[in-house]
This record gives C-alpha cells, sequence and structure tokens, in this order.
C-alpha cells in the first residue's frame, strides 16, 4: 500500500466523520431553538416540549457504549453507515410529525443513531491516523465539535423565523444522504474479525445506568432534585454504573473498555474533559438564556452573539497545534483551562447595560482558551490506546462526553433557579451560573497537572504537522 494510497484513506475518513459529526452535534442546539414553536403547536408546556431533547439524549445514552463492540464485530463502515442512515431517516420522520408523540418517538429513533455513529466515527479517525498523525486528526476532530455548537442557534433561529421548526430536522437530509453516499463508495472497512458473543448483560447495565443517571441530571433542575423521581433515578443510575465496572472487570470479553481505565493518561483525560467539558457546554447554554431572557434578544441575534467562541476555537486551534509538538498537553491543557476560569469569571461583571461586544469579545477569548484543552486532550487521550481497544476506549470517551455536557448544564441550570437572588429576568442568577463555571473550568486546570508528557510523547513530533 503506498503512502498515497494511506493519505487519501486518512482525509476520506476525516470527511466522512467532519460531515456526519457536524450534522449530530448542530442537531441538539438547532433542536433547542425550535422548542418554543413546537410547544406552540402541539399546544404542549415548554416541559412537554423538552421531551423532544431528553427523548434522544436517553435514547443516544442506551447505545453508547454498545457502539465499540457492534464496530468491532461487524466492521465499522457498515455500523457506522447504518448509524448514519438511522439518524438521516429518523430526521426526515420528525420533519414529517403531526403530534408531540410522533416526534419523540422520532427523536427516540434518531438517539439509536446518534449515539452510535459518534464513537464508531471517532474509532474510525483515530486508527486511520496513526499517534504521530493524532494531532492533525485532533484538529479536524475541532471542525464539528466547534463549529456545530456555535452555528446550531444560528441557523436554528434563522429556520424558526422564515420557515417553520420542520425545517431544523430537514436540514439534516441534504448532509446525511451526501455523506451517506460518500461513505459507501470510499469509506474503508475494519474489523478485528473476533468472535466475542456480545455482552448482553454488560449491555442492560450500561444502558439503564447511563439512562437513569442522564434523565435525572436533565429533569433535576426542572422538577426539582428532592423529587423521589429525580434523586432515586440517579442513585439507581450510579449504583448500576458501579456494578457494570466491577462485573466488567471479571469478564474475557467486556463490552466496556475497563482496561482503559487503567491507563494513567487515558483515565486522567477523562477527568480533564469531565470538569472542563462542563464548564464549557454549562456556559454554551446559560449566555443564551442570559441574553434571550435578561437581555431580551431575539435567539437569531443570542446565536450571533455568541459564535465567536467558534472563532476563538478554530484561529487558536491553530496555533495550539504547533505548539503540541514543542510543549506537549500537561501546559498547553492546565493554561488553557486557567484562562477559560477567568475568562468565565469576567462574565461576572456583566450586566443588562453590557455592550454587545463585550458579551461577543468573552466568548471569542472563551474559545481561545478551549482550543488549548479540546485539541491536547483529543490528542493524547488516545495515545496509547491499541487498534484493538480503540473502538470500545472511544465509546467510553463519548459517554463521559455526554455525561459531562449534561452535567454541566445541570449544575450551573441548578445554580441560577434554586440559588439566584431573582428571576432569570435578572442578572444575579448568571452571576452564580458563571461563578460555578469557573470553578469547574479551575478543577479541570489543576486535573491537568496530572497529565505526564512523556506518555504522550508519540504523538508530540514535527511529523504531526507536517502537510
Amino acid at each position: 500500500m503506498t503512502g498515497e494510497h494511506r493519505m487519501d484513506r486518512k482525509w476520506v475518513v476525516a470527511l466522512a466523520f467532519v460531515a456526519a459529526m457536524f450534522m449530530n452535534i448542530m442537531d441538539t442546539t438547532v433542536v433547542n431553538t425550535a422548542l418554543p414553536a413546537i410547544a406552540r403547536q402541539f399546544h404542549t408546556t415548554p416541559a412537554g416540549a423538552d421531551w423532544v431533547v431528553i427523548g434522544y439524549l436517553l435514547s443516544l445514552a442506551v447505545w453508547i457504549l454498545a457502539s465499540g463492540w457492534l464496530g468491532d464485530h461487524w466492521g465499522t463502515k457498515r455500523v457506522f453507515l447504518a448509524a448514519l442512515a438511522i439518524f438521516t431517516g429518523a430526521s426526515w420522520l420528525a420533519g414529517l410529525s403531526q403530534t408531540l408523540g410522533q416526534l419523540v418517538l422520532s427523536r427516540l429513533i434518531q438517539g439509536i443513531g446518534g449515539g452510535i455513529m459518534a464513537p464508531v466515527g471517532q474509532a474510525m479517525l483515530y486508527r486511520a491516523f496513526p499517534p504521530a498523525e493524532r494531532a492533525r486528526a485532533s484538529m479536524i476532530l475541532t471542525i464539528p465539535m466547534v463549529m456545530a455548537p456555535a452555528t446550531g442557534p444560528v441557523i436554528g433561529g434563522f429556520l424558526v423565523d422564515h420557515w417553520s421548526w420542520h425545517w431544523v430536522f430537514y436540514i439534516n437530509l441534504p448532509i446525511g444522504l451526501i455523506t451517506w453516499i460518500f461513505s459507501f463508495r470510499w469509506l474503508p472497512e475494519y474489523r478485528t474479525f473476533t468472535q466475542t458473543r456480545f455482552d448482553g448483560s454488560g449491555f442492560l447495565l450500561s444502558a439503564l445506568g447511563l439512562l437513569l443517571f442522564v434523565y435525572s441530571l436533565s429533569e433535576g433542575p426542572l422538577v426539582g432534585w428532592a423529587h423521589p423521581q429525580i434523586w432515586l433515578s440517579g442513585l439507581l443510575g450510579v449504583v448500576l454504573l458501579i456494578a457494570l465496572l466491577r462485573i466488567e472487570r471479571q469478564r474475557a470479553h467486556p463490552l466496556v473498555a475497563v482496561a482503559a481505565l487503567d491507563n494513567h493518561l487515558f483515565r486522567t483525560s477523562l477527568a480533564i474533559g469531565f470538569f472542563g467539558r462542563a464548564a464549557f457546554l454549562g456556559i454554551l447554554y446559560v449566555m443564551p438564556q442570559f441574553l434571550q431572557e435578561a437581555r431580551l434578544l431575539s435567539p437569531l441575534q443570542s446565536g450571533l452573539t455568541t459564535f465567536p467562541e467558534a472563532l476563538g476555537v478554530i484561529l487558536s486551534t491553530q496555533v495550539v497545534g504547533r505548539l503540541y509538538p514543542r510543549i506537549g498537553p500537561r501546559r498547553l491543557m492546565t493554561a488553557g483551562l486557567f484562562g477559560v476560569a477567568l475568562v468565565i469569571a469576567a462574565m461576572t461583571s456583566l450586566n443588562l447595560r453590557s455592550s454587545l461586544w463585550e458579551i461577543r469579545s468573552l466568548m471569542f477569548l472563551l474559545g481561545v482558551g478551549m482550543a488549548y484543552m479540546i485539541m491536547p486532550l483529543q490528542t493524547a487521550a488516545f495515545a496509547q490506546i491499541s487498534h484493538e481497544l480503540m473502538g470500545r476506549a472511544a465509546a467510553l470517551y463519548n459517554a463521559q462526553l455526554q455525561v459531562s455536557g449534561a452535567m454541566g448544564v445541570a449544575l450551573l441550570t441548578t445554580m441560577m433557579t434554586s440559588f439566584g437572588n431573582g428571576s432569570i429576568h435578572q442578572v444575579n442568577p448568571y452571576h452564580l451560573a458563571f461563578e460555578l463555571g469557573a470553578a469547574l473550568a479551575l478543577l479541570g486546570s489543576l486535573s491537568a497537572l496530572w497529565i505526564h508528557d512523556h506518555d504522550a510523547l508519540n504523538t508530540m513530533t514535527i511529523k504531526s504537522q507536517a502537510s
């Protein structure tokens, strides 16, 4: 196999993954902007419309840890194409929905595709790029992870204002169809060729554990943490997940990559990502609330105000990509998340008269700082993970992404609603949420001090910056 052919193979995987993940991640933020319109059409409460989002998240949680085994056993290309088809087809059904029940059912189906597509795609990307080129792969991965959440509110606001909420689902159809045809024609296949049986009990424990825990995080700020259905769901979810890890350690062929948790670099990366992503996504949720509820901006205006965050990440990533081989992940992530904590802390000075350009500047700086975590973290986390373990490790990594995001939103929302001295139309609740977001980022910065650069040495080469 020639070097040119390998390069073609890598970029085929990269293009397919970026397109699929952009659609997948953007879907959540686009749908969020359409919830008020959906509630009005179906004559339901905001809490009722929230099940359009909650149903998707719960379905995603059920399937995410099983995705590693599915890709390894049936082939990553085959499973990726199936997940992409499910996600795209369910988007079409969601757009056609005539009742809230039909819409929630479509989202449950869509979550199956989303829960499988992301980990399998990430495993394909890191298998295609050797460790010495993982920095390049991480720079690619940054594109959908950053641009999609930033563009989602803008696109969603435009579609809802000018057309209808149905189009926030129809927009997935051309992206999904083109990506599926491209992937079917060009994407390479990968299988581990193992004949291990599917770990049914592991799947049941992981599915129920994540489902209950994510449900408690999603509904806790709305229903109240003291409500029995919330704290019991959360407690039972944690118990099931602990039992899952204990049982899986005794299995010869576990569903969950427990062996990856024994690796210091991977385990520490999960902790850094948990705190950093919780702070980041928590702010990306709270800031639009501040702009729309306290500052009375439209969803489109709010999206345009927070969009500079994506520009900050994209531009800063180019710098971080050049620094990574020379400096390593430890100092980059420590300094980056410390900077993020300072930026979020500065948001506590915002008030109802603050200039929108001040907010845009802070969002830009937030993105600049996050690039110093996102790119090194994605590069270093899998540095010592073997090809055979990559699929299940990617599933575990993506489960952490989902839980940390839900945790960040839940914690900051709770701080706003439970401890804020005032309504959401005033600034005090948002200041408290910003303070908590800064604390989470600071914990991420401190966690990064536990990284050992020499563990990621195989990713710290000048070759990773070669064209």
